[in-house]
């Protein structure tokens, strides 16, 4: 087997802090495990505004477009809220040049986290969402703003239904065989063609559990009751704000990955949050986002949960004997809580 090939994407401010952790996981991990793989670190976002002038340059896009699978970091920061074209503007380039049309945010709640988070956690929580990333509001033309009034135009076509519907139906026949649709349809045209197309599609699975949920009423049974949940599939709005609900009920932006991913070609892997430019250089920066990122690449591009399992069960002890970062109450190092991740995984191998 040849070599793997990985994109390395460590962008801004912490950007690099937690992908140095992200990496030293991965290598170890790894170590003779048959998992070959080689990586290209490539300039992004603020740091490639820096170094060339725009945050995507078209050697990055290119290398990224060939490679297995792509890692990135954080991007953004104060340093370029004046710049003539943000970094921000990258990563919605890239997603579109790379057809990457889903975000799937995992949010999962082990019995060493539940004490983390800010609600009462009886169950067991596994659920993931699945956004649809390329399309809808953020998109939409018409939109324009003056001192008067702004537009904003929500579109969607059957075919953007179809692709991310079908993603979040295959997941769920590996998972718990529940799919929840979350729309508008009492008020939103797009949400009645949502239901229209995802109940029909539906129909092609009939081991699966398909229900749809109100937006507003799934935000509060995110709070009350997330054990209901597996596979919750929305429209891109919806998506972005009902995924952060679900990551503050963690206890911890700094622990949740997530994936971006097309129908062909690499997906994308990435912490849910920013470059956090205020402890940039503290060395204090949560890095389990990241290393669990690590992990849901191997677990989804490289058919490998084997070490991704690894991964999770090493961050569990590393927060079970209280090694953290100060977002999980803690008053551990970066590089500390990594160099406790990689003697989990290794003492688990003797």
């Amino acid at each position: 087997m040849g070599k793997y090939q990985i994109a390395v994407l460590s962008g801004d401010y912490i950007g690099p802090e937690i992908m140095k952790a992200g990496l030293k996981v991965l290598k170890i991990v790894s170590e003779n495990k048959n998992f070959n793989y080689d990586i290209k670190k490539l300039p992004f976002g603020g740091d490639a505004i820096d170094k060339i002038g725009e945050p995507l340059p078209q050697e990055t896009l290119d290398v990224c477009k060939n490679s297995d699978a792509i890692l990135l970091a954080a991007i953004g920061g104060p340093k370029w809220d004046h710049a003539p074209v943000r970094p921000e503007t990258g990563l919605l380039t890239i997603r579109k040049s790379l057809g990457l049309f889903a975000n799937v945010r995992p949010t999962n709640i082990s019995s060493v986290m539940a004490a983390y988070s800010p609600i009462k956690i009886n169950d067991p929580i596994d659920f993931v969402i699945v956004r649809e990333l390329t399309s809808g509001i953020y998109f939409g033309h018409p939109r324009s703003q003056t001192d008067y009034e702004a537009i904003d135009t929500m579109r969607y076509n059957a075919d953007e239904i179809r692709r991310v519907a079908k993603i979040a139906f295959e997941m769920a026949m590996e998972r718990k065989k529940h799919v929840t649709l979350v729309d508008k349809a009492n008020v939103l045209a797009t949400s009645k063609l949502w239901r229209q197309i995802v109940g029909k599609m539906a129909k092609d699975y009939p081991e699966i559990k398909y229900d749809t949920s109100y937006v507003d009423a799934a935000a509060m049974k995110i709070i009350h009751d997330p054990s209901q949940f597996d596979v919750i599939l929305t429209e891109n709005l919806f998506g972005d704000i009902l995924s952060d609900e679900a990551a503050q009920i963690t206890g911890s932006l700094g622990t949740i990955p997530s994936m971006s991913k097309g129908q062909m070609g690499p997906a994308l892997y990435e912490p849910i949050h920013g470059s956090a430019p205020d402890i940039a250089g503290l060395g204090i920066t949560d890095p389990i986002s990241m290393i669990k990122s690590v992990a849901m690449m191997l677990e989804n591009s490289f058919n490998r949960s084997d070490l991704a399992q690894e991964i999770y069960l090493a961050i569990d002890r590393s927060i079970n004997e209280e090694i953290t970062t100060p977002d999980l109450g803690g008053t551990s190092k970066t590089e500390q809580v990594t160099a406790e991740i990689v003697r989990a995984i290794k003492e688990s191998r003797k």
